[in-house]
């Protein structure tokens, strides 16, 4: 029987129509699913969603913007990035949300109430008590400045001598929770002057106290060049704003010191934070650069970074630029 014969009695079988449909749709999917890989397949999880999280790979201090999820034929969703460390932040931010973790001032507004206020920003009555040390019976007003904390908990700046271990049990709170709100490495990842949220923390009968440096043991000079104009009084914390209607006029160490801290907070911007040798702190926050590392020593007048307009700035923008100067543990010698 020849090839022919063979064919056309194959093809009366229903076996042959089905193969050569299968065959048909094989052939389709293998072109068709290259392409689509190729051009089609490159759905990424960018932007808004991810914007303001942070992913801290081993590396410390590197931060990577954006996480991509690649859909490969709508079904596997395949990482485009090395293994992170993930934070709860992360996953807040994955999820459609961002957990907040900074301090907020609000302004309060005809009708408030410390009630209303509480509710509006998720926290308890007590937190809002606690932050501005008001209790159930003071009386607010429009215009009156209030701190707001990002969960329900209590404020304390570090002083030395601290441990998170023994703030966890002055404030009744547990010491990872402490550690992963505040970001930190580890328990011992805190320096005198920071600020802590206690999440879930209970203000104790005997409330900490922090010792005042005197005015003259505290010679600073104006952080930036002349004529050194203030443009806001004091306000949160303890701090004066200073601009000159410049940015990128150099900002002076107010005095000498040792650099704590450098970094980036969403309110703040990029900052510098110095300790003091008789153990004032003082911080310079809305930097558009750093001049100085952690742990480098700085004499006054030293440049340690330039004025700008990072972070949450009135207005935003250029038209926003000035330096936030602000003093732990003692009087900021410029509020007058």
């Amino acid at each position: 029987m020849d090839y022919v014969s063979i064919m056309m009695k194959f093809s009366k079988s229903p076996l042959f129509y089905l193969g050569v449909v299968g065959l048909s749709v094989i052939i389709f999917l293998c072109f068709s699913g290259t392409t689509y890989l190729g051009k089609k397949a490159d759905f990424s999880l960018k932007g808004s969603i991810t914007d303001g999280s942070q992913y801290l790979s081993a590396e410390q201090g590197l931060t990577l913007r954006t996480f991509d999820l690649n859909i490969i034929e709508s079904a596997l969703l395949a990482p485009s990035a090395p293994p992170f460390l993930v934070q709860g932040r992360v996953l807040g931010a994955l999820g459609g949300f961002e957990l907040k973790k900074e301090i907020e001032e609000y302004l309060v507004e005809s009708g408030d109430t410390l009630s209303i206020i509480a509710s509006r920003f998720d926290i308890s009555l007590e937190t809002l008590l606690w932050a501005n040390d008001l209790s159930r019976s003071s009386i607010i007003s429009p215009g009156q400045k209030l701190i707001i904390l990002p969960v329900s908990g209590v404020l304390h700046i570090v002083k030395e001598g601290d441990t998170i271990s023994e703030l966890s049990q002055i404030y009744q709170a547990k010491v990872d929770e402490i550690v992963s709100f505040n970001d930190l490495l580890n328990q011992d990842d805190i320096f005198v002057g920071d600020f802590l949220i206690i999440p879930g923390g209970k203000m104790p009968k005997i409330v900490p106290t922090y010792t005042q440096v005197p005015l003259s043991q505290n010679p600073f000079i104006c952080p930036i060049p002349a004529p050194c104009k203030i443009t806001q009084g004091l306000h949160w914390f303890n701090a004066i704003d200073f601009s000159n209607g410049k940015c990128g006029e150099p900002v002076f160490a107010a005095a000498g010191g040792t650099v704590q801290r450098t970094g980036y907070g969403n309110v703040s911007g990029y900052y510098v934070r110095i300790l003091h040798p008789n153990g004032v702190v003082t911080f310079y926050g809305h930097l558009s650069k750093i001049n100085v590392t952690p742990g480098q020593k700085v004499f006054q007048g030293q440049i340690i970074g330039y004025v700008g307009y990072s972070g949450l700035t009135y207005p935003r923008g250029p038209a926003g630029c000035h330096l936030h100067f602000d003093v732990r543990f003692a009087r900021n010698p410029f509020a007058y």
